[in-house]
Formats: C-alpha cells, structure tokens, sequence
C-alpha cells in the first residue's frame, strides 16, 4: 500500500480517458518519464508537480516556470504524459 499525500482542495479523479482536471493523483503516485529524470526516482511524488492556489488544481512545473512561460521541457512532457489524450491513470484513492 502506498501513502499519498494529496491536498485537501484538490479534485476528485476522473473517470478513465476522461479530461484531465489536475487531481494530481498521477503524478503524486509516481513521475513520468520525463518527471523520472527530473526527480531522479522511479516512485513517490514527481518533484515537479506544483499545486495552484489560484487554479486549484495540481500542475506540471515542467510545462509551465513559476512566469507561467513554458519551459524547454514541456514538449517532451507534453509528449509523453498524452497531454489532452485524458486520464490514463488507474491509482485509486482508498
């Protein structure tokens, strides 16, 4: 069993192959493969998320600087995570 912290703001996940809406459970389960270089580990919370007070909702910090400009990451992260493809994460809260 694996602990994850989420934020208590956060949204409920969505459905399977429905729109992202940056429950973050994803990535707080384990990083991507981009997210895997950037944390440096295969499991556990992807350094790079980021919650957004403003939005809120969980982001990925390799798309977006704290600017809000793009990062040189973001095409491959874009990429790899199917960005806009939907949810393709199976982790589920108990």
């Amino acid at each position: 069993m694996q602990i994850i912290r989420i934020h208590a703001d956060a949204p409920l996940k969505p459905a399977m192959g429905e729109a992202c809406n940056g429950c973050g459970l994803c990535c707080l389960a384990e990083p991507c493969p981009v997210g895997m270089l950037v944390s440096m580990k295969r499991r556990g919370a992807c350094r790079a998320l980021r919650w957004s007070d403003e939005a809120r909702r969980y982001r990925c910090g390799l798309m977006q600087d704290a600017a809000g400009h793009a990062t040189s990451w973001a095409w491959l992260a874009r990429r790899l995570i199917a960005s806009g493809a939907g949810c393709d994460s199976d982790a589920e809260l108990a």
